[in-house]
């Protein structure tokens, strides 16, 4: 079911989007050559106590997830693109990390994640995780009320098939709101003018990911895990917004 957020509701969710904005913040600049991934998890768990939140993952136990996530935060490296599970690695020169982060504050959810090359980058991944920024900002521009569920879809594909990369639809974007995941679901490919009409208080998750030269994945051993099947690396972007008269409103904007 699609649900509908009123203005003073859409007020009422700027805070949670705010936390979670800077969550991402520190984790950027916390990640660097030795670190390992479960500091960056511990840093983002000692934030959510701080702020008196919720981690929408600890608990969290879909269909897909061999077992109740565990831990606070998704930390995808290199051939890894979604979902990665912290474990006891430390990042190396040239790493390419992607994190998303989700939780709750006041009784509200905001979802958002980043990529970025640790030490010395390669500019093909540069280019990857440019072209995740671009589509994300491209699907956030078409999302205005009166248009369609397609046409934020159509916008991130068009940036994507531009630079080169396949799409895999098999994870994208969703509805916002009490809980992390709900509906519309809102794919990385479709096609204009066609699917949900956009209405004003509609909240979603817009999330771009690619991968460097294929669009299947597999799951890791590890049950949650997603990595390219043929180890080519991935780039992953999203935001949470709010469809209002005036446009949209990213609700995760970083500072």
């Amino acid at each position: 079911m699609i649900e509908y957020r009123t203005p003073a509701e859409i007020e009422q969710m700027r805070p949670a989007g705010r936390f979670v904005a800077s969550v991402l913040a520190a984790l950027k600049e916390k990640a660097a050559v030795g670190v390992n991934l479960l500091e960056l998890d511990e840093l983002a768990h000692q934030m959510i106590r701080d702020a008196g939140a919720e981690s929408c993952y600890i608990d969290y136990h879909p269909s897909f997830g061999a077992s109740p996530f565990g831990k606070v935060l998704c930390t995808s490296v290199n051939d890894a693109v979604l979902h990665g599970l912290p474990y006891d690695y430390v990042l190396a020169d040239g790493d390419l990390l992607s994190v998303d982060f989700a939780a709750s504050l006041n009784g509200w959810v905001s979802d958002s994640a980043l990529s970025v090359v640790v030490g010395s980058p390669r500019d093909e991944d540069l280019k990857l995780i440019e072209t995740t920024e671009v589509a994300l900002a491209a699907g956030i521009e078409a999302a205005q009320v009166g248009a369609k569920l397609g046409d934020i879809s159509f916008a991130i594909a068009r940036v994507a098939t531009k630079a080169g990369y396949k799409i895999n639809t098999d994870f994208g974007g969703h509805g916002v709101g009490r809980t992390m995941h709900g509906d519309p679901h809102v794919p990385n490919n479709g096609r204009r003018g066609r699917g949900l009409p956009l209405r004003a208080g509609l909240v979603i998750a817009i999330e771009p990911w690619f991968l460097g030269s294929t669009d299947k994945i597999y799951t890791d051993a590890d049950g949650w895990t997603l990595r390219s099947r043929d180890g080519s690396r991935g780039a992953h972007s999203e935001h949470t917004i709010a469809l209002t008269p005036d446009g949209p409103l990213v609700l995760t904007a970083r500072p």
